[in-house]
C-alpha cells in the first residue's frame, strides 16, 4: 500500500504523515476475500470451536461486496498524523491539540487485535469536551501511537521490542512534542505498556522510577490481580476460600480466559508460523475475532444484523488496516517480545485510575486496585463494556478517563 510521510534531515524530524491506499491494493483485498475457501460448519452449536462459519459467511460476504475502506482513510486524514524515528523506528502517531487553554497532554496506546482505529471515536470526545456537554477543563491534547509492527509505524528488524522498550518510546515522543508533562492510558498492550512506563514490573523485580515528567495514569484493563493469585489460576488451582464475591467473580473470568488463550500462546512461541494472516485476508479476520468470548458475542452480532457499539464496518476497518500494512505477523511477534505477566500486579506508585468494565478479560475488584496501585486516585465499576472500551463505549470511556485524571488538574 502507499503512504506519505514527507521527508526530512535528521531521525528527530517530525514528518506530516497521510493514508493513500491504490485503488489495485483495494481491489485486490476484495477479490482475495470473495475467492476464500472456507471448511464445512462447526459440529456444535456454540463457540466452543472457534469463529463460527455463520459469522464468516456474512463478514465475507459483505467485506466483498458492500465495504467501502475510503471513509475511514478519509477519517484517519481528518486527523494530524506525524511520523517520527525513535529508538531506529519509525514510530507513527495521531497528534490533536485541544482548543482549550491547559489541556492536559494525554498519550493512548492500543492492544491486539486492535490499532488506532479503536481510538479514533474518543478524539473528539477528549480534546473538545465542550462540544460533547462536558467541560472545557477536562480537555485533553491527544497522542495515539501505533505500536511498532502494528499499522502505519515501522517493523522490528531485529529483537527487543517488547512493552518497556515501547514505553521508553513514548516517554521520548511526548517529550519531543514538547510535553513536559503527561498522563497515559492503555487498554490490552496498551494497559502493559502504560504500567510499565509508570515504572512497574512484575514481583520480584523491583520496581523502577517513573519519568518525571509521567505524572499519573489510566487503565482499562489494570495489571491488579496479586501474583500469587495470578500463579494459582494459571496452575489451575481451586480458589482460596478468603476471596470476596467481586475478587471470586474475577478469577472465574481469568480462569476462563487463560484456558482459551491459544491465540497468545501461539503468537507468543511461534508468531513467524503465521503465515496465513499475511496470505488470507480471511484467515487473518477470522484470528482477529477469536480474541475473548464477550468481544466474539458482540461482534457476531453485528454481523447477524444488529448493532451495539461497534458496526461491521468498525470491525472490518481494523481488519482491513492490518490487512493493507502486512502487519499481521509483526503484531503478533510482540507477544513472543513479552516477558510481563499480562494481569498480575507490578507495584506501580504514580497516581492512578482504574475503570473495571464488566466484560472487560476481569473486572478488577477495588480490593486489588488499591493493593496494585497504591496511589489510587480514582476507581469505578461500571455496569456496562468490554475489552475494547473505547471502540464500543466511547463516550462512556472518554467520561471515565476525565473523572479518572480529574484530580490531577487541581
Amino acid at each position: 500500500m502507499a503512504a506519505k510521510s514527507k521527508a526530512s534531515a535528521g531521525t528527530t524530524a517530525i514528518r506530516p504523515f497521510t493514508v493513500e491506499v491504490p485503488e489495485e491494493d483495494l481491489q485486490a483485498m476484495r477479490a482475495r476475500v470473495a475467492s476464500s475457501r472456507l471448511p464445512e460448519r462447526e459440529t456444535v452449536r456454540d463457540q466452543s470451536q472457534g469463529v463460527q462459519l455463520e459469522t464468516i459467511e456474512e463478514l465475507v460476504r459483505y467485506w466483498a461486496n458492500d465495504y467501502d475502506w475510503r471513509p475511514v482513510e478519509a477519517k484517519l486524514n481528518s486527523m494530524p498524523q506525524f511520523i517520527t524515528e525513535i529508538d531506529g523506528l519509525d514510530i507513527h502517531f495521531i497528534h490533536v491539540r485541544s482548543p482549550h487553554e491547559g489541556a492536559l497532554p494525554l498519550v493512548v496506546t492500543h492492544g491486539w487485535p486492535g490499532s488506532i482505529i479503536e481510538q479514533m471515536k474518543i478524539v473528539d470526545l477528549l480534546t473538545n469536551p465542550t462540544a460533547h456537554g462536558a467541560s472545557a477543563s477536562d480537555a485533553f491534547d491527544l497522542v495515539i501511537p501505533s505500536m511498532p509492527g502494528y499499522g502505519f509505524s515501522g517493523k522490528p528488524n531485529s529483537t527487543g521490542w517488547d512493552p518497556a522498550r515501547i514505553a521508553n518510546a513514548w516517554v521520548e515522543l511526548m517529550k519531543r512534542l514538547g510535553y513536559t508533562r503527561f498522563v497515559a492510558q492503555g487498554g490490552d498492550w496498551g494497559a502493559i505498556i502504560t504500567d510499565v512506563m509508570a515504572g512497574g514490573r512484575d514481583a520480584p523485580m523491583p520496581s523502577e522510577p517513573a519519568p518525571p515528567e509521567l505524572i499519573g495514569i489510566h487503565s482499562n484493563m489494570p495489571g491488579a490481580v496479586p501474583p500469587e493469585i495470578d500463579k494459582a489460576i494459571q496452575a489451575g488451582e481451586p480458589p482460596p476460600s478468603t476471596l470476596t464475591d467481586e475478587e471470586r467473580h474475577a478469577w472465574d473470568q481469568l480462569a476462563f480466559f487463560y484456558s482459551n488463550l491459544g491465540y497468545g500462546q501461539i503468537m507468543g512461541n511461534r508468531p513467524q508460523t503465521l503465515y496465513g494472516l499475511t496470505d488470507s485476508p480471511v484467515g487473518l479476520a477470522s484470528f482477529m475475532l477469536d480474541h475473548d468470548a464477550r468481544s466474539y458475542d458482540l461482534i457476531a452480532r453485528a454481523f447477524g444484523g444488529e448493532q451495539e457499539g461497534l458496526s461491521r464496518d468498525d470491525v472490518l476497518d481494523n481488519i482491513s488496516l492490518f490487512w493493507l500494512t502486512n502487519t499481521g505477523v509483526s503484531a503478533a511477534r510482540l507477544y513472543w517480545e513479552n516477558k510481563f505477566s499480562y494481569f498480575s500486579a507490578k507495584n506501580v506508585s504514580v497516581p492512578a485510575a482504574v475503570s473495571a468494565f464488566p466484560d472487560e478479560l476481569y473486572q478488577t475488584p477495588r480490593s486489588w486496585a488499591e493493593q496494585a496501585y497504591p496511589n489510587l486516585m480514582y476507581y469505578n465499576d461500571l455496569d456496562r463494556g468490554g475489552h475494547f472500551a473505547a471502540w464500543e463505549q466511547p463516550e462512556l470511556f472518554a467520561s471515565e478517563v476525565r473523572a479518572g485524571f480529574r484530580p490531577l488538574r487541581a
